[in-house]
């Protein structure tokens, strides 16, 4: 049975695991991208009270996550929550584990007194934006730039 719960820190190596599989093609590393990293990442996430992993698990294994932060306050949209990563394992796709990880994180932020959930996918995930058209969101453009 499919479950949608926070990630705890004895979830950090199904949780790395997980996030690999977002550089399958068509993705890619970000540059610098190393484990330590993503592990250190990962403990502050899920020990702070505006970030969280939100991990989905089917009969005892992870098969998803989404990371969620509460990014800013903006003057025009008030506090926005940042959806990072969302990946969901090859294996279980099409099992609507995405849509439960995506309403998971519209829980999350409108619990953490958001107004909107954002998020950045690369060009070529055409699959992905079509998920997230699918499911409401809405499409904008945006531009980054690393610093």
């Amino acid at each position: 049975m499919l479950t949608v719960r926070p990630a705890a820190a004895v979830d950090e190596t199904a949780a790395l695991d997980l996030l690999e599989e977002l550089f399958a093609p068509p993705g890619s590393r970000a540059p610098g991208d190393r484990r330590e990293r993503a592990a250190a990442a990962f403990q502050d996430a899920v020990a702070s009270t505006n970030a969280d992993v939100l991990l989905a698990v089917d009969d005892g294994r992870a098969v998803g996550l989404a990371s969620v932060y509460v990014d800013l306050v903006s003057m025009r949209f008030g506090r926005r929550c940042w959806l990072e990563d969302l990946v969901v394992t090859a294996s279980a796709r099409n099992r609507g584990v995405g849509r439960r990880l995506l309403d998971a994180a519209t829980e999350w932020a409108r619990g953490h007194r958001c107004t909107h959930l954002g998020l950045v996918s690369a060009a070529a995930r055409g699959d992905a934006h079509r998920f997230y058209v699918a499911n409401g969101m809405d499409p904008m453009l945006h531009f980054t730039r690393p610093v």
